[in-house]
């Protein structure tokens, strides 16, 4: 059963990418005839409708969860912006380009002063990471089977761990896909969220920089100028949690609890306090060697107490692992024809 799940899957994803293309080359020639405003907004309203059905087309957590990120969520701001005439998007930009724009997250490569692209070598390419997230993945899959007997502190050790180093591979393995191919670069991932010393630090310049990237000039921006650098702050946090919540929805197929959204809602007014701080209270700040680990401690804290539970109440562990068991029986049956089809080759030498 798990192995005709991930066929039938790997069919699905061959209706989803046929779709998206159509819909986008849909929506780059409505962008390029139509003015930024409500007429471009009305037009793009079909590809939005279908990047946040995309994910019922999915049977496995994992292919619901990375379409919701991909197209629910950054796919449908990239297309917001484009219907104000903002973001990576333009009707200007080759087909592929503008596809993979679309649905993935990757930006295009930079050109230097003569006008060329300018393009990293193969060893831009996140072997390493693959590598080591790929290696260490299935031993943390294993220990959820002792859960039962872990403490919470050391459950939440392993969900973190599993969300950092899932998060690091499947984007490691999409960089590796298409650096060559599409002459692009994936957009910023992560940056040593281990060594935030603040809020700020963490959420806006070391953790899923995806999110902020595609926050600031869609909620961020035009919240700040009409109500302020802290109702900016409070909407984009907002927004975040509520993605969240539907992410989760779509991966465990369970009503939100409203405990990630409100995960969210308490790290943004912990940021507007601590920018507060910042400025008005300069007379101290704790010394990096102290603010990291606090940094560290709240949001661990607070993830415990709020976040992880929502995971572990939907039994997201359990799901992932199906996934897992699914992907290892596919591999083996992989193995098993080739071994076949090349048993005969190898017979008549």
């Amino acid at each position: 059963m798990p192995a005709a799940l991930m066929d039938g899957e790997l069919g699905s994803l061959l209706k989803v990418s046929a779709a998206v293309w159509a819909v986008m080359a849909y929506a780059r020639v409505a962008a390029a005839r139509i003015i930024p405003g409500a007429g471009r907004l009305a037009a793009l309203l079909p590809a939005v409708v279908l990047f946040y059905g995309i994910p019922f087309a999915f049977a496995t957590t994992g292919g619901r969860g990375i379409s919701g990120f991909f197209l629910s969520w950054l796919g449908t701001f990239k297309l917001f912006l484009l219907a104000a005439g903002r973001g990576p998007l333009d009707p200007s930009l080759p087909l592929l380009q503008f596809v993979c724009s679309a649905s993935l997250p990757v930006k295009l490569p930079q050109s230097n002063t003569s006008g060329k692209a300018k393009t990293q070598g193969p060893a831009s390419v996140p072997t390493t990471k693959i590598l080591v997230s790929g290696a260490v993945i299935p031993f943390i899959l294993y220990a959820y089977q002792f859960k039962e007997a872990m403490s919470r502190w050391q459950l939440l050790l392993v969900y973190a761990a599993n969300v950092y180093l899932s998060l690091d591979l499947l984007l490691a393995l999409v960089h590796a896909l298409i650096h060559g191919v599409l002459g692009m670069e994936m957009e910023p991932q992560v940056d040593r969220p281990y060594l935030a010393s603040s809020l700020r630090d963490f959420w806006g310049r070391r953790w899923n920089l995806m999110v902020p990237a595609i926050l600031r000039p869609s909620v961020y921006g035009p919240v700040r100028s009409r109500f302020g650098e802290a109702a900016g702050v409070l909407a984009s946090f907002l927004v975040s949690g509520l993605m969240h919540e539907l992410i989760f929805y779509y991966m465990m197929w369970q009503p939100p609890s409203g405990d990630v959204a409100a995960f969210f809602v308490l790290h943004g007014a912990c940021s507007v306090a601590e920018t507060w701080w910042a400025r008005h209270a300069g007379w101290w700040h704790p010394p990096r060697v102290a603010a990291v680990p606090l940094t560290l401690a709240f949001v661990g804290g607070t993830g415990l107490w709020l976040f992880f539970p929502a995971m572990m109440r939907g039994g997201l562990d359990e799901l992932i692992l199906q996934d897992f068991q699914g992907m290892v029986v596919l591999m083996e049956q992989a193995g098993r024809w080739l071994a076949g089809a090349a048993g005969p080759v190898l017979s008549t030498r």
